[in-house]
């Protein structure tokens, strides 16, 4: 159930960011839709590496290698410095790239309401 889940998130946070990118790309133009693309792609790294951390634990129990447990720390370096890089040198807008950064929110919110109205 929970990988099914998870796959229905991934494909709802994609078809969110293809059409995030084809909106943006028609009302902001191509720079825009590059930022959020970024971001989209971003968002999607990052949920899934919680979803890897997660299914690690609950497979085992135990606390994940430190590799990974870095990683989820200093990932939100790395996203800093992606998102300092669109914004100042693709000259990409800000707000374009954290709506792009919040694709998988959307998907998780979305595949919620899928699942309260199923289970009714």
């Amino acid at each position: 159930m929970i990988d099914l889940s998870i796959t229905r998130i991934t494909r709802i946070a994609i078809a969110v960011g293809i059409t995030g990118i084809v909106i943006a790309l028609a009302l902001r133009g191509p720079r825009d839709a590059t930022g959020f693309l970024i971001g989209a792609i971003l968002s999607l790294v990052s949920v899934r590496s919680w979803f890897k951390l997660a299914g690690t634990i609950g497979a085992t129990g135990e606390l994940p290698a430190a590799g990974s447990v870095l990683f989820l720390i200093l990932r939100y370096v790395l996203i800093a410095g992606a998102v300092y890089a669109t914004i100042n040198v693709l000259r990409s807008s800000p707000g374009v790239l954290i709506l792009g950064l919040l694709v998988s929110f959307v998907a998780v919110v979305i595949e919620l309401m899928v699942g309260q109205m199923a289970a009714k």
